[in-house]
């Protein structure tokens, strides 16, 4: 499979596989800090829960872009799944935030069968603490696994 290098040209040839966890990381607008704001931040925790056919096992919502650990159910398209999320949070932002929300596209990783999908979970919730937000992530609160 080929991969494009500029960020805002989706990859061609995406696979979506039936049960396969995706790690999906989705960039704002020009790296604005559109989830500075808990509340605005709140709006994409509210669309991940409105896709159908993708499981959430973990999000974290940075200021300026998210991490969400899914698995994808039977018949689930990847792609379809992240656009539904990005254009629900856009809508729900309208009378928060005067501008376009996401960068066209977003990375993703499927992750292998062996990896240790708690171990992946983890260290996307920790992103906060790595950049240095807060000291505890029990301070931070626009996160969730669910292993909690």
């Amino acid at each position: 499979m080929q991969r494009i290098a500029q960020g805002n040209r989706l990859r061609t040839g995406r696979f979506s596989e039936s049960n396969r966890f995706c790690l999906i990381t989705a960039v704002c607008h020009q790296r604005n800090p559109v989830f500075r704001n808990v509340h605005r931040g709140r709006k994409f925790v509210h669309a991940i829960s409105k896709v159908e056919q993708a499981k959430t096992l973990c999000y974290v919502v940075m200021p300026d872009h998210v991490h969400w650990l899914l698995q994808l159910e039977e018949g689930a398209d990847l792609s379809h799944s992240v656009q539904k999320a990005k254009s629900l949070t856009s809508k729900l932002l309208r009378q928060l935030w005067d501008g376009p929300v996401w960068q066209r596209g977003f990375h993703d990783r499927a992750l292998c069968k062996e990896e240790d999908v708690q171990a992946v979970a983890r260290y996307v919730v920790a992103n906060p603490l790595r950049a240095g937000l807060v000291s505890s992530l029990r301070d931070y609160p626009l996160w969730d696994a669910i292993w909690l």
